[in-house]
């Protein structure tokens, strides 16, 4: 058993601490924001995000980041935008021989990097790991079968992370292949709004299987022209992630993608979704990404243009469509 300490109280977060105090764990939640400390301790539930779930007595709840020197384990679930701040302020009070989990996906703006690399750049001394895969907080927060991988620099970290968190609900594999999971948990929110416009456009069944199937193609491109490994594009932070988030009303990329497919204007639909929407802010990154490598990512364009530019979801559709013949497979898999 484990001191777990998880940075961040929105729902995958305290989905997370509830998964690691039913099988046993000393569990601590933090948040930056006191009131939400306070409110959390009252109600012991996060109804706006995870409503009907009741968070047991023995999960502690604070604003202080003092208990992370005691922690085995430190999950890191904040927003993407506050990855860099957060582990920042977290050097000075981590302990010596800790663990650090980033389940955040996406990619650092203007930098262009992986979240471990944002952290080892912040706390240089202590292995991170990341996890990644289908794993909706809605369902995990309620014990339901899900599946994740976990990849490292440090291997005997990321074996660790497994045997903390792996149980009969939460199966846990160990990936060694750090960019291609992080790329891959990251890139599919760009296909999962994608898919939802589709979807808020009204096309069937069959352009939402294209768009996944060549959404994975484009990016295992990418990822593999960023060091990845096109085999994992094939596994749970690729396929297995970009289904879950492409046809699941829990995902929050998906929802907005349909409000702006109905055409909804962008910055009224991130209102509405009501918590960040990682997709929206990780298709800019990865569309100056891809310009800046030269990789050919054509749904990640249409989804930028529809998004920073105006453009209309029917034209992008258009677009997509009319693009000049090409073979689907040539050289490799990810072509």
């Amino acid at each position: 058993m484990a001191k777990v300490m998880v940075l961040g109280a929105g729902g995958f977060g305290i989905s997370l601490a509830l998964m690691c105090h039913r099988y046993g764990h000393e569990v601590t939640v933090w948040s930056h924001r006191e009131e939400e400390v306070i409110r959390l301790r009252e109600e012991r539930e996060q109804k706006k995000l995870l409503p009907g779930v009741k968070i047991p007595q023995e999960i502690v709840f604070t604003a202080t980041l003092e208990p992370a020197k005691h922690s085995d384990l430190i999950i890191m679930a904040v927003p993407s935008f506050a990855v860099r701040q957060t582990a920042h302020h977290l050097k000075e009070h981590i302990g010596t021989n800790s663990i650090i989990v980033c389940v955040a996906k996406g990619l650092e703006a203007d930098t262009f990097l992986d979240f471990s690399t944002v952290i080892s750049q912040e706390i240089p001394d202590h292995p991170n790991v990341v996890l990644s895969g289908p794993s909706h907080a809605e369902e995990v927060s309620r014990g339901e079968a899900t599946t994740v991988t976990v990849a490292s620099k440090d291997r005997a970290a990321a074996h660790q992370v497994q045997d903390w968190l792996m149980n009969p609900d939460f199966r846990v594999y160990v990936n060694d292949d750090l960019v291609g999971v992080e790329l891959g948990g990251a890139l599919k929110n760009i296909i999962a709004v994608a898919a939802g416009i589709a979807d808020g456009v009204g096309l069937g069944d069959n352009a939402k299987a294209a768009l996944m199937t060549r959404g994975i193609t484009e990016i295992a491109r990418l990822g593999v022209a960023m060091g990845g490994h096109q085999e994992t594009f094939a596994g749970l932070s690729g396929i297995g992630d970009l289904v879950v988030t492409c046809t699941s009303m829990h995902s929050r990329n998906r929802r907005f993608g349909i409000l702006v497919g109905q055409g909804v204007p962008v910055q009224q639909a991130l209102e509405q979704v009501g918590m960040v929407v990682e997709g929206y802010s990780c298709t800019k990154v990865a569309h100056d990404l891809a310009e800046k490598m030269g990789v050919e990512m054509p749904i990640t364009s249409q989804t930028y243009q529809v998004l920073y530019e105006g453009k209309s979801p029917k034209d992008a559709v258009r677009d997509l469509m009319g693009r000049p013949k090409k073979k689907e497979i040539e050289h490799t898999w990810v072509v």
